[in-house]
C-alpha cells in the first residue's frame, strides 16, 4: 500500500470521498491544505506532467466560472503565476506518492497507478459506490459560482 500525500481544500465533500476511497484501498493518506501550502513554481509544475495548461485549472474556481480567467487562453508561466497567487485556481486534488505526482482524481488512472480495490469485504460496498461517482469535480453537482469555496469549504 502507498503513502499518499493528498493536497485538497479542507471541507470539500469530493476530497473527503476521494480520501475514503484511497483509505479503503489500504493506502495511508496524509492530507495537506492545498490553499495554504507554500508552493513554488517548480514544485507546483511537477504535478501537471504533460497535461495541457487548461487541464491544470479548477473549473469551479470563481475566477474561471466568471470568465475572468480562461484556462484555454493562458500560457504555462501565466498559469503558474496565477495559481501561486490564488491557489483556488489549482485543480484538485494534487497527489504525491514517492517521486510521482498527479493532478485530479481519475479513478481508472489512480487504480492503475496505486490501486483502488478495497482491502476487505467490509469496505467493498463503500468502495464500489464511490467508484461509480464522478470524483473529478464538486460533488454536489450544482451549477453555481462556488463563492463559498473561497471561505474554505463547499457546504453542500
Amino acid at each position: 500500500m502507498a503513502r499518499v500525500i493528498f493536497y485538497s481544500k479542507p471541507g470539500c465533500k469530493g476530497g473527503t470521498k476521494q480520501k475514503v476511497l484511497l483509505t479503503a484501498a489500504g493506502h495511508e493518506v496524509i492530507p495537506h491544505n492545498l490553499l495554504t501550502e507554500p508552493w513554488t513554481v517548480e514544485r507546483l509544475r511537477s504535478f501537471f506532467g504533460d497535461r495541457p495548461v487548461a487541464e491544470w485549472f479548477n473549473l469551479s474556481a470563481p475566477k474561471v466560472k466568471s470568465g475572468e480567467v480562461v484556462p484555454e487562453k493562458v500560457d504555462e508561466q501565466t498559469a503558474l503565476a496565477l495559481m501561486l497567487k490564488e491557489p483556488l485556481l489549482i485543480r484538485r486534488p494534487l497527489l504525491e506518492v514517492g517521486e510521482q505526482r498527479e493532478v485530479g482524481f481519475d479513478v481508472q488512472k489512480i487504480d492503475a497507478w496505486i490501486g483502488l480495490q478495497a482491502v476487505d469485504e467490509s469496505l467493498q460496498q463503500i468502495s464500489d459506490n464511490l467508484m461509480k461517482e464522478n470524483l473529478q469535480g464538486c460533488s454536489h453537482g450544482k451549477d453555481h459560482g462556488h463563492k463559498h469555496h473561497k471561505e474554505g469549504g463547499c457546504k453542500h
